[in-house]
């Protein structure tokens, strides 16, 4: 891992774009991306890409060692939704990494659906990915089988088509019956795995309803326009109701697993131009925390 300081002279440059330019082994992409995973700091703090450099910024850039995930089939059971030449669709457990990264290289949805397929037609470390769920969400996630399907679907989300409801349990009462959260939502500046709202982050919106209320609890139904990363865990907590089960974004511990599933799921199909939709009960383990309360 290298470590760079540089200290930054007046010209309004994005921080990607600075940082590329200042270190020839960088391209502007891979900047981004290091901005983004929180390898590159300014002020000690991490912030976007789009941040433009001031004179005076400290930046540190640290660049990792690039590692190959191994990518196995590993025979892992799924609950198949629908399957097509096209793509798959999977109600995700809890508890199971969509896809393999150095952290957790196997064990993963992609190295189930390698043993359910036999191989993607596709180069890359997450072959058929085009959405992800937290590792402690449930439900519905769609899966490329091939490159054109991959890149049809990609752009469908890209341009918000498609259709998706979760449904979460939070603490307190939430007081309005309907809403929207608005807030742009951007890296955690000192814990790289923690996102929160902020300024200089991703624009992101969140509809929601409730659904049924509880004396210290609500049940509600979340329409996520834009796709950040933990962008509905993120939206309640800075509402003031975190997701029962959300240890990272302060939720009550009434199970070992986020209260958060994805139950609906809406597109087009690739081919076909058929529009799919489909729909996943509450998984038991949650079904017994709302019995219970």
């Amino acid at each position: 891992m290298q470590v760079l300081k540089v200290s930054v002279k007046p010209k309004l440059d994005r921080l990607d774009q600075f940082v590329s330019s200042q270190i020839k082994v960088l391209s502007r992409s891979k900047a981004n991306k290091l901005i983004k995973e929180g390898f590159i700091r300014v002020n000690e703090a991490s912030l976007e890409p789009s941040y433009k450099v001031r004179k005076g910024d400290k930046i540190v850039v640290e660049i990792p060692v690039e590692k190959e995930v191994s990518l196995k089939a590993e025979n892992i059971p799924l609950d198949f939704v629908y399957e097509d030449k096209d793509l798959l669709v999977i109600d995700k457990p809890a508890g199971l990494v969509t896809h393999p990264t150095l952290d957790h290289p196997s064990g993963t949805v992609v190295n189930a659906l390698l043993s359910h397929l036999g191989s993607f037609d596709q180069e890359s470390n997450r072959p058929g990915i085009v959405h992800r769920l937290d590792k402690n969400t449930s439900g519905l996630l769609v899966v490329a089988k091939n490159q054109d399907s991959l890149e049809a679907l990609k752009e469908q989300f890209k341009k918000r088509v498609v259709e998706k409801k979760y449904l979460a349990l939070v603490g307190g009462r939430v007081e309005k019956e309907k809403g929207e959260i608005k807030g742009s939502i951007q890296r955690h500046p000192k814990f790289k795995q923690k996102f929160i709202v902020g300024e200089s982050g991703k624009e992101a919106v969140t509809d929601y309803k409730v659904v049924e209320r509880f004396s210290n609890f609500t049940l509600v139904e979340l329409t996520p326009k834009t796709g950040r990363t933990h962008q509905i865990r993120v939206h309640l907590s800075h509402l003031g109701h975190p997701i029962v089960g959300d240890k990272l974004y302060g939720g009550k511990m009434l199970l070992s697993r986020q209260f958060l599933h994805a139950g609906e799921l809406a597109f087009v199909q690739p081919t076909s131009k058929k529009k799919l939709k489909f729909t996943s009960n509450l998984p038991d383990e949650l079904k017994k925390v709302l019995a219970k309360l």
